[in-house]
């Protein structure tokens, strides 16, 4: 699955820890989510889409 998570962070010059933080996950989680490692679980794209302010379908795609 590929995502735009490091650009949106990158947009608001947040680190991955700092975005970590915010979504309760390890800083290897969210380089995971980055890199496509990781596919997240439901309610950790939910809580994604709600810290960006954009729906899932705007930041993960197939």
């Amino acid at each position: 699955m590929n995502n735009r998570l490091k650009v949106l962070r990158a947009e608001r010059n947040w680190s991955q820890a700092d975005l970590a933080d915010q979504l309760g996950v390890s800083r290897q989680t969210v380089n995971a989510l980055e890199t496509g490692r990781y596919d997240p679980s439901l309610p950790l794209a939910f809580k994604i889409s709600r810290t960006f302010g954009l729906s899932i379908e705007d930041i993960f795609s197939e």
